[in-house]
């Protein structure tokens, strides 16, 4: 693999990155500076971490990126829960995001998961 972008979980990542942001959009103005911000920073940090754990020299360092990018996907999910049941938005909006957010999840599970068992077979 010559690049993370070739990576299929930051492919995922990124495509719920561009579902956050069209679905927080939908938010009323008055939570620009609030969850719909958090939200942004948050979705943004998951494909940034995968990518620079893919930069990283050692196994240990790429672990622990991929961690990072996996507690950011958990902040996203306690965000799309808390604006789904403060309604600000219609439920049918949030289905996508919630969808890719588990696919990325479960990758960045079994991606650390085999990080870890190379780890230990070395």
């Amino acid at each position: 693999m010559k690049s993370y972008k070739e990576l299929i979980v930051w492919q995922r990542a990124i495509e719920l990155v561009k579902e956050v942001f069209i679905l927080t959009a939908l938010f009323p103005k008055s939570e620009v500076y609030g969850i719909t911000s958090q939200m942004r920073r948050a979705v943004v940090s998951i494909p940034s971490n995968i990518a620079e754990g893919y930069g990283r020299r050692s196994l240990a360092e790429s672990s622990q990126f991929h961690s990072i990018a996996y507690g950011s996907a958990l902040e996203l999910e306690t965000q799309l829960i808390i604006a789904k049941q403060l309604r600000l938005a219609k439920e049918v909006y949030f289905e996508k995001s919630e969808g890719l957010l588990l696919e990325v999840c479960k990758m960045l599970n079994v991606m650390t998961g085999k990080l870890r068992q190379f780890k230990t077979s070395i």
